[in-house]
């Protein structure tokens, strides 16, 4: 029988299976459709399909530096039990030596890892591990020196939480205190400048409503205004923060201090921004027995 593009888009839609994976399935089955599921199913593709619906958002965020070049990447589970899983730790740290060969995460998917891409790998081990996972983001640091910390490790170089300090200067023992520091307040940006404008804008505006309400002047308002914009950029931005190791200084007098200059940073975070649906324990016994 002739397998047609339309039979194996078919097979696509029911398996969630790639294109090469649903033409085999019906070349192997002489274009049986449900032959060609049995054998996707036999082969663990349909399932790692099945479970691309559920939400990953555990997982392991990896770092790794080589040189002046630092990545970051995150790769997504379905529970926190997988990121301690040796065979899921070996897959990402992998990834992530494949992801200092590329500049983003779309040129990261389709890196061959072991004569496969590494979108593929990661589905493959959907199909023997049993949980959704995906490669999620990576991130990029570069400078005279790159510094990486990991927070909450779960094995060398793999954790919660992974942070990149480019430095120009070379001093490793600030760099981590600056990539903990980074870990723990979370900044926005590196300075004012890069603050996204738009974001400063309706945070001035926030503060002038909120200044307005006291009555007073719109000329003592302006100078409110200083004051407060002032603490909103000691807050949301890297160099103008207390140092957590010595909150006398802002990080960007610590870093003087230490003879180097900041040029930028990465921080992942896993899960950061994914919504997971949460249900009560009643509605998913309700769900098992339905």
């Amino acid at each position: 029988m002739a397998i047609t593009a339309l039979l194996v888009k078919e097979l696509r839609e029911k398996s969630g299976a790639g294109m090469m994976d649903a033409k085999k399935a019906l070349t192997e089955t002489d274009g049986d459709m449900d032959a060609a599921m049995d054998w996707l199913r036999t082969k663990g593709l349909a399932k790692a399909a099945k479970k691309a619906g559920r939400t990953a958002a555990e997982g392991l965020v990896a770092v790794a530096v080589e040189g002046g070049k630092g990545i970051a990447v995150e790769v997504n589970s379905e529970t926190d039990f997988v990121g301690k899983n040796a065979d899921f730790q070996k897959m990402v740290s992998g990834i992530a030596a494949i992801a200092l060969t590329v500049d983003d995460t779309d040129a990261l998917k389709a890196a061959d890892m072991d004569g496969k891409s590494v979108e593929q790998t990661v589905t493959d081990a959907v199909a023997v591990i049993g949980e959704n996972m995906a490669v999620r983001r990576m991130a990029v640091a570069t400078g005279a020196s790159v510094v990486s910390y990991v927070h909450n490790a779960a094995a060398p170089n793999m954790g919660n939480i992974g942070v990149l300090v480019a430095m120009s200067g070379d001093n490793e023992a600030f760099g981590r205190q600056v990539a903990m520091h980074i870990a723990a307040t979370n900044p926005a940006a590196l300075n004012e400048d890069q603050l996204d404008p738009a974001v400063v804008e309706k945070e001035k505006q926030v503060q002038m409503d909120i200044a307005r309400e006291s009555g007073k002047p719109e000329a003592v308002i302006e100078k409110m205004i200083v004051g407060r914009m002032k603490k909103y950029m000691s807050e949301v931005t890297l160099m103008n923060q207390a140092f957590v190791v010595n909150p006398d200084l802002t990080v960007a007098a610590a870093a003087a201090e230490a003879g180097v200059e900041i040029t930028g940073f990465v921080r992942l975070e896993k899960g950061e921004g994914i919504e997971v649906e949460k249900e009560d324990f009643a509605a998913e016994v309700a769900k098992m027995n339905g």
